[in-house]
């Protein structure tokens, strides 16, 4: 894609103008210590330029990256090793859709194992902003064109609910990083159900492979498999198998059975990466879920 139509990250700090973030700088570390994993941010679209900037505490939105985030660990060798049309490329920006249903599912994806970035994983709906899009558009043209849901900009109640820091390779053991996203994590409610959409659906084969509709005991067994941690996974007594509908060559429709252990996968350290949910998206389902235990306020 041509460098001017490309949407990028730029940075805003203590008032100062925007800058373009560079490819090897940590979002995350710019805006609290270099520790920290987490921190508040306001956002903007202007002028097709992505703007971050510090927020007050408790008035922004999340920004998170995972602990072994290989920008965060990158050494000064390791930097300047990575190829420089790489270097060069900036922060990309991309918008992802979790569509919670009238009966509170929320659809999950499984990329397609020939894409070049994050093969076979579980993520929602999504991909690039491009030029002159405001966010909703660009969530609502990624959700149109890999699944063949058309949903109306009125009817679905936009909310970030937080924005990932995201590289791959994921992990440094895994090779040096390729991309660098922040991936706005975008809420859109339906007034229909998972099965009166489920009629709707109609996945590109050449980017979706299966679907899934989770409910909310699924996402808490699945966002329990904390990435880069071994503790056991709570199952709620969960079937040992879960439904989902995969995707033929073709774009046809099958209704096929999961093993559960598959959603509750964590990303490997080493060796080939195996089919699980998306560490950014264990992130937005997380955030999900508790806005499912927040009460909504009278009108």
């Amino acid at each position: 894609m041509d460098k001017m139509r490309r949407i990028l990250v730029h940075v805003c700090k203590d008032r100062a103008a925007p800058q373009r973030a560079q490819f090897v700088q940590s979002i995350t570390s710019h805006f609290g210590d270099r520790g920290d994993d987490e921190v508040e941010v306001n956002c903007s679209l202007e002028k097709n330029q992505f703007i971050i900037s510090r927020a007050e505490k408790g008035q922004g939105t999340p920004l998170k990256r995972p602990a072994f985030c290989p920008i965060k660990h990158l050494s000064v060798a390791e930097a300047a090793a990575i190829p420089l049309d790489v270097q060069q490329r900036g922060v990309d920006v991309g918008v992802a859709i979790i569509l919670q249903t009238a009966n509170e599912r929320v659809l999950l994806t499984r990329r397609a194992k020939e894409l070049r970035i994050f093969p076979n994983v579980w993520v929602p709906p999504g991909g690039h902003l491009e030029p002159d899009e405001t966010l909703l558009e660009a969530g609502l043209r990624e959700l149109q064109e890999e699944t063949g849901l058309k949903l109306e900009p009125e009817g679905v109640s936009p909310k970030i609910l937080g924005l990932w820091e995201s590289v791959y390779p994921p992990m440094l053991s895994r090779g040096l990083p390729q991309r660098h996203h922040i991936v706005i994590y975008m809420l859109l409610l339906s007034s229909r159900s998972h099965l009166q959409l489920q009629a709707s659906l109609s996945p590109s084969p050449a980017e979706v492979s299966a679907c899934l509709w989770a409910d909310s005991r699924l996402v808490r067994a699945a966002v329990s498999a904390v990435d880069g941690e071994d503790a056991e996974v709570p199952l709620h007594g969960l079937q040992s198998s879960i439904s989902v509908s995969q995707v033929s060559p073709d774009g046809a429709l099958s209704d096929c059975a999961l093993p559960l252990e598959t959603l509750v996968s964590r990303a490997p350290v080493s060796g080939p990466d195996v089919e699980r949910v998306s560490t950014g998206t264990k992130f937005a389902l997380e955030v999900w879920l508790q806005t499912l235990e927040t009460p909504t306020p009278d009108p």
